[in-house]
């Protein structure tokens, strides 16, 4: 991209409600001003929603007001991007826009241009997740029935999702892509149900070729799979489909079965670990202590239904050179717009980013006004980024713009750098590899906050609204 464009990029962006973002420039491109601060904003009471407002300058003068200061030479973790999980249900009620509708939505969500949000990291459900229309594997079988050599493995149900992948790749063919299993073909499992059960250990290696055979498959249709978790939520049973999957049989499964599988095959996906809640840190801690099981593993992911997100920086600072990732949050259908806007930006946006993450994802891309698709026992309250109604109509709900405001103006290999915090406002900040400085803030507070951002010795006093979140960029 030229660096003109870019300007253009940032400049046209107008979508959402309660984050802001401003841009601040240190050299004169296009007709953007010498020390220029470009911000968009979004306001927990849905009156603005992702839209520029004016531009604010570096100026040096004295005020009383708290200052968030921006230090770039203090360097932490390269950003992977920001998005959703693609679920069946997402791709099934997307086909249901008129092709118009559905290729204008697409490009709005994955293209890059001063109308799109840019969405750069999906996850994928190996095998059906509960917001499918249905359970299945890729190699079901009729009870009784086992297949060692996993001769019936098809990936002919997903093939609706295969078609729309290609159909992003074209768009955006650098979004990365990791995914997991919410449970094995039931023929492995302990209990012989999609729900709960465990994985019995005479299927630990046929299991591992499972994982082998998907990468494989999905490279044909050239879809490259960056990563995988060898289980959604190992610790929660309960969902359908699912499997309980303890750290020791998940340190066993890759020290002895995936990660040599992955080896002798010449497969690259990256093994990561957990991808549960930040409740249990000594998950991922106890794997990653396995001398050899440690080789094999890239890193960690979670979730935060339960625990604090500073459980990211408690594995990081065990096993720094290891990679962090966080893969999940729902948004509800009892949650309010200021509620979510604020918690997850604040949480899953600044928190993660803050916590050595490379990733943040909202859950669910998209559903239907009764949050359908799901499974008999899957989640009925789960809200998608995006509702679609009929074939010609889709909302944008809450998820949505709070991975906008970092999808959009924080590009994949951008660099998380050094910015200041109070009681009051959350940030993260983020060097771009176009020279860009991006910070993002959220103010916790129902009031309007006054405030300096301070960087290379230059001050730009702003206001951010009460509950609202803005991004500046520099």
């Amino acid at each position: 991209m030229k660096f003109h464009n870019l300007y253009s990029f940032f400049r046209g962006a107008a979508l959402l409600s309660g984050v802001a973002l401003f841009s601040l420039s240190c050299t004169s491109v296009a007709s953007n001003k010498v020390n220029e601060v470009q911000y968009w904003l979004t306001k927990g009471d849905e009156s603005v929603k992702l839209q520029q407002q004016p531009s604010v300058k570096f100026v040096n003068t004295s005020n009383s007001f708290q200052n968030i200061e921006i230090d770039d030479a203090q360097k932490f973790q390269y950003v992977d991007g920001f998005g959703y999980t693609l679920t069946g249900g997402s791709v099934e009620v997307i086909n249901r826009l008129s092709p118009s509708k559905r290729k204008a939505l697409l490009n709005e969500l994955f293209g890059n241009n001063k109308n799109s949000i840019s969405i750069s990291y999906l996850r994928l459900s190996i095998g059906a997740s509960d917001l499918d229309g249905e359970v299945f594997s890729y190699d079901d079988l009729p009870e009784g029935q086992t297949d060692p050599s996993l001769s019936k493995f098809s990936l002919a149900k997903d093939k609706n999702l295969i078609a729309m992948l290609k159909e992003i790749l074209a768009i955006n063919p650098s979004v990365k892509i990791i995914a997991a299993p919410w449970s094995p073909p039931v023929w492995m499992k302990d209990n012989g149900k999609s729900k709960g059960g465990s994985l019995k250990p005479e299927f630990y290696g046929t299991y591992a070729q499972y994982f082998v055979k998907y990468i494989q498959g999905m490279k044909k249709e050239g879809i490259t799979i960056d990563a995988v978790t060898p289980q959604n939520e190992p610790l929660h049973p309960g969902n359908n489909p699912s499997l309980y999957m303890p750290s020791e049989q998940q340190r066993n499964f890759i020290k002895n079965h995936l990660g040599p599988v992955f080896k002798t095959n010449g497969i690259i996906t990256k093994i990561v670990v957990y991808d549960h809640n930040c409740n249990k840190p000594e998950y991922a801690i106890d794997i990653l202590k396995d001398s050899e099981a440690n080789p094999y593993i890239d890193g960690s992911a979670f979730h935060l239904y339960e625990g604090d997100i500073s459980a990211l920086s408690t594995v990081h600072d065990a096993f720094p050179d290891k990679n962090l990732y966080f893969t999940e949050q729902w948004t509800g259908s009892k949650g309010t717009f200021t509620e979510d806007l604020n918690w997850h930006t604040k949480n899953v946006i600044i928190g993660s980013m803050r916590n050595w993450s490379k990733i943040a994802l909202e859950w669910n891309l998209a559903n239907d006004p009764k949050y359908a698709p799901h499974t008999d026992g899957g989640c009925t309250e789960c809200k998608g980024a995006i509702t679609v109604s009929g074939s010609e109509n889709f909302t944008r709900n809450v998820s949505y713009y709070i991975i906008a405001h970092a999808s959009k103006f924080v590009p994949a290999g951008s660099q998380r750098i050094a910015s200041t915090q109070s009681d009051k406002l959350s940030t993260a900040a983020f060097k771009t590899q176009f020279g860009k400085i991006v910070l993002i803030v959220q103010n916790d507070s129902p009031s309007d906050e006054n405030f300096n951002i301070k960087f290379a010795g230059k001050t730009a006093a702003v206001t951010i609204s009460g509950r609202s979140t803005a991004t500046y960029i520099f």
